[in-house]
This record gives C-alpha cells, sequence and structure tokens, in this order.
C-alpha cells in the first residue's frame, strides 16, 4: 500500500512557473505508476502526465503538452511536475495518483488504473 502526498501549489503571474512534488509513502514506490491529473470547477478530471516505475516512460496529455515536465526520484520516493508558461486557463486543483503497475501504457491517462489519490495542491494562475 503506498499514500501520496502532493506539494508545490500556490498562486504564479501568467507566464510563470511552478513545480509539484507527489510524495510517497512505501518501500516499493519504485513499483508504482504515477499520473498528475487536474479538475478546474465545474469541469471533469483531466489527465495531465504519466511517469512508469523507472521513470523511463513518460506520458504527457494534450492540454500541457511542451510546457511540462515529469520525472521522479526513486531515492527520495518523489515525483515531480515541472509547469511552465502557466496561463489562468491551468487553474486547477492537481493530484497525483499512483497505480499498481510498473508501466500502464496507454491505460496511463484512465483514472481507473489508479489506486491511491492524493489530496491534491491548488494551482492559481493570475492573469
Amino acid at each position: 500500500q503506498v499514500q501520496v502526498v502532493e506539494s508545490g501549489g500556490g498562486l504564479v503571474q501568467a507566464g510563470g512557473s511552478v513545480r509539484l512534488s507527489c510524495v510517497g509513502a512505501g518501500r516499493t514506490f519504485r513499483a508504482y505508476s504515477v499520473g498528475w491529473f487536474r479538475q478546474a470547477p465545474g469541469k471533469e478530471r483531466e489527465f495531465v502526465a504519466g511517469i512508469s516505475g523507472t521513470g523511463g516512460s513518460t506520458y504527457y496529455g494534450d492540454s500541457m503538452k511542451g510546457r511540462i515536465t515529469i520525472s521522479r526520484d526513486n531515492a527520495k520516493n518523489t515525483v515531480y511536475l515541472q509547469m511552465n508558461n502557466l496561463e489562468p486557463d491551468d487553474t486547477a486543483t492537481y493530484s497525483c495518483a499512483a497505480a499498481k503497475y510498473v508501466n500502464l501504457g496507454t491505460a496511463v491517462s484512465s483514472t481507473r488504473m489508479y489506486d491511491y489519490w492524493g489530496q491534491g495542491t491548488q494551482v492559481t494562475v493570475s492573469s
């Protein structure tokens, strides 16, 4: 079993950058794929990015592709989401989730594949 906790959100101006962190509690964190999702008020949850347990495979959703980078440091049980050139439409609650698969492949964007979810961290982008 794994618990994940997000941090790093806050208020940022348009064009700015934020790095989110997702820390996993558990000795086998490297065996879990991790995904980042976001949800804005009145909108459905949206896949942002995913990474395999080893970090060797990364996946990106269309909405932020080219402006984000996902990475992980398994020695620190941490997955990072670096977000650049943020826009007001990026305002949302960002959540990370862990799945009991080393590599989800194309299923990485499906919320049904994830077993453990964090509480989320708010990112607000001002214009």
